[in-house]
């Protein structure tokens, strides 16, 4: 019987896994090694009841009282805390999916990575922040690690049977998020719940804000050049407002190789759950005739000006990813807390970067867990200066 494990499973990508899973036969088909969530303990129990998980992890330590309380009597072991996230990553499975949010996700997935198994990747802050170390850390384990994020997936799909030294560019569509639309002289004033507002995607929270501000897309070029080792002048965003062509490969020979198919992240989490086989999947069929025109648009820079901060991250690269990622998640939260607006968050990120490239040598080629880490907690450190002072200014 196939092993998983599930990190991030109450989640929308852990979701739509555990949605499949069942699906798929759920415990009859399956052993769940372990389950991991955040304060959801409800949801998460329910979900180690059905699959009979052998371990079930909350990351909020105070919710353990909880999770105990709705696993009693069913002899599921239950943990909390990052430690207790990273140790029920030594726990072997033929197949993890990291779908835990942020930088979080790093350690677990790196952890995973040693059993020399698969390591189904959703959390891109893992390739964004450490790429060079996960990668190697899969090649040294003998293990794969499959793309989950709907883009990935695609330039995954469109590179089989292809020899890559023939792709001429990498297409990344985005969305262009629930702002796409806005005048820019507007965008300053957006407010949370309006970023919130996604027309096509039901993501999280703080996704759907990446997306309307496009750092998320930022983090997926990061991620292209990493994965695929593709030169990042090969790499393009185009604006697809209806979000049906996931990515698209150019190669050398002028075809272009588009993935298309309906807002589903079930699509690309199926594909790396049969991998290398396709299985039918319950996403819905297009009807062409009736989508009858998919439209693009070039992104303006002066709207994503995170996409302009991820080409100086590429070419800086060592610890400036890592940096990057963790002063995007500081800016988001003080975007969120109302001490921001939404424009002020490139601006956060940009200074805190400026500030981290005086603290360390961010150009390195060889970088350590430890490394990683503590280029993430200092970014944390200069963002957070950066928004207060940017907060004060704005309430003076």
């Amino acid at each position: 019987m196939r092993s998983i494990s599930i990190f991030g499973a109450t989640g929308s990508i852990g979701e739509n896994t555990f949605d499949l899973i069942c699906r798929a036969g759920g415990a009859d088909a399956f052993r769940t090694v372990a389950l991991t969530g955040g304060r959801n303990v409800v949801r998460l129990a329910e979900m180690a009841r059905v699959l009979r998980a052998e371990l079930a992890v909350c990351a909020d330590e105070a919710c353990l009282p909880a999770l105990r309380e709705a696993l009693a009597g069913t002899g599921i072991e239950t943990a909390a805390g990052a430690q207790a996230i990273a140790e029920a990553a030594d726990r072997p499975a033929d197949w993890v999916m990291s779908a835990i949010v942020g930088a979080a996700g790093l350690v677990p997935g790196l952890r995973a990575l040693r059993h020399g198994r698969t390591l189904a990747l959703a959390n891109k802050e893992s390739l964004v922040t450490a790429g060079p170390l996960l990668m190697a850390t899969a090649a040294q384990h003998g293990a794969r690690i499959l793309p989950v994020d709907s883009e990935h997936s695609a330039i995954f799909q469109g590179l089989v049977g292809e020899d890559i030294a023939t792709v001429e560019r990498i297409i990344l569509t985005a969305s262009g998020g629930a702002l796409r639309d806005w005048p820019l002289e507007a965008l300053a004033r957006a407010t949370v719940a309006e970023a919130l507002a996604h027309p096509n995607w039901s993501m999280g929270q703080r996704i759907t804000i990446d997306s309307a501000s496009m750092f998320n897309k930022a983090l997926e070029v990061i991620e292209t050049r990493e994965y695929f080792g593709i030169d990042p002048d090969k790499i393009e965003v185009i604006i697809h407002p209806e979000s049906l062509i996931h990515s698209m490969v150019g190669f050398q020979d002028g075809a272009i190789m588009a993935h298309i198919g309906a807002h589903d992240m079930r699509h690309s989490i199926g594909y790396a759950l049969n991998w290398p086989q396709r299985a039918p999947l319950p996403v819905a069929r297009l009807d062409l005739a009736q989508i009858a025109t998919l439209t693009f648009r070039a992104p303006d820079l002066g709207r994503y000006p995170a996409l302009r901060l991820c080409r100086d991250v590429m070419a800086t690269r060592g610890l400036a990813g890592a940096g990057f990622n963790a002063a995007k998640e500081i800016a988001l939260d003080h975007f969120f807390s109302g001490e921001i607006g939404f424009m002020d968050m490139a601006g956060v990120v940009e200074t805190a970067l400026a500030r981290l490239s005086s603290d360390l040598c961010l150009e390195t080629d060889v970088m350590t867990l430890e490394d990683i880490l503590g280029a993430d907690h200092l970014a944390r450190v200069r963002a957070t200066e950066a928004a207060v002072a940017l907060g004060q200014t704005r309430h003076t």
